[in-house]
């Protein structure tokens, strides 16, 4: 397989670093995960010789990574369950289920939501976004629950992406966080971008970063958890899961941002409610998703 080459020097100042950790921090198309799959491969390379992931770097190294050229996925319809929640000739709403992914990627070649779309639209939907995301608007995590607006023609794809744009898309989601808010409400707002310690997460950080704004209130207060309704201004990677932790809050299940829960995979959120104006018809439209079976036994559970 074909690959591109990464090159890098050593400054004075990284000198004692691992290798590992130096490569994702300052190539960031990679990750410290795949950094060290390469290096197991042989493909990174410390001074002309195949070097470990471990390598402390000295000042002047020259270090070439060998980056394989990403295959292009087959995206293939699958008659997989999907709960349509409306539906005419140019979108859909759908209420997608806890732990379903959104789109094929490394790792989780089919059973995601593409692949029941295609199958349910016979391909017909907005090719925006290419073979690998085919009307997907926006996207929620894999263990996120909640509605999701899909484009099946790209002038509907194309409306819906500039209201998104200019933030009169409207999201409202559910959680519930650890501990107790001082106060029944606020907003955070805090730049996100990726974490440089780790290119997988996400962080409040100033560097290479976007504007985000997430408005929190409270719905009910337990012994040491929180039920809260987010708004989103801004629509980042992880926005909520990040701003949550950010403010001393992590969201209960959160693997990433908090701690993983016995008896809940993921995070306990869920995309409540959404609203817009139909790309075409100029028609506002408003949806409301109940929460699921697994987000009211957490309730139940902190509750108690």
């Amino acid at each position: 397989m074909p690959a591109r080459e990464i090159r890098l020097t050593a400054a004075p100042e990284d000198a004692g670093k691992r290798l590992d950790a130096w490569l994702a921090a300052n190539a960031p198309e990679l990750t410290r995960s795949a950094v060290q799959q390469l290096a197991e491969q042989g493909a990174v390379l410390r001074n002309g010789v195949p070097a470990k992931k471990n390598e402390k770097l000295k000042a002047g190294d020259a270090v070439m990574v060998l980056v394989p050229e990403p295959q292009e996925l087959e995206v293939l319809p699958q008659n997989l369950p999907l709960e349509i929640v409306y539906e005419d000739a140019e979108l859909m709403v759908v209420n997608k289920p806890k732990g379903m992914v959104v789109h094929p990627a490394p790792g989780h070649p089919d059973g995601t939501l593409v692949n029941a779309l295609l199958y349910h639209c016979a391909g017909r939907l907005s090719a925006i976004n290419g073979v690998i995301r085919p009307g997907i608007v926006h996207r929620i995590d894999r263990d996120t629950s909640g509605l999701l607006i899909v484009a099946k023609t790209d002038r509907a794809h194309l409306g819906l992406a500039e209201q998104i744009a200019v933030h009169s898309f409207e999201r409202e989601y559910e959680a519930v966080i650890c501990g107790r808010l001082k106060e029944p409400e606020g907003t955070v707002h805090a730049p996100i971008g990726r974490d440089p310690r780790d290119r997988q997460r996400m962080c409040v950080t100033e560097r290479n970063s976007k504007d985000a704004v997430t408005h929190y209130a409270e719905i009910a207060q337990f012994e040491r958890h929180t039920h809260i309704r987010c708004r989103l201004e801004t629509g980042r990677t992880h926005q909520i899961r990040v701003h949550m932790k950010y403010i001393g809050h992590p969201i209960y299940g959160d693997p990433v941002y908090g701690k993983p829960e016995k008896g809940i995979e993921g995070q306990c959120l869920h995309a409540r409610k959404i609203g817009f104006v139909h790309p075409v018809t100029g028609e506002w439209l408003s949806f409301d998703s109940p929460l699921p079976e697994y987000f009211e036994a957490v309730l139940r559970r902190v509750g108690r």
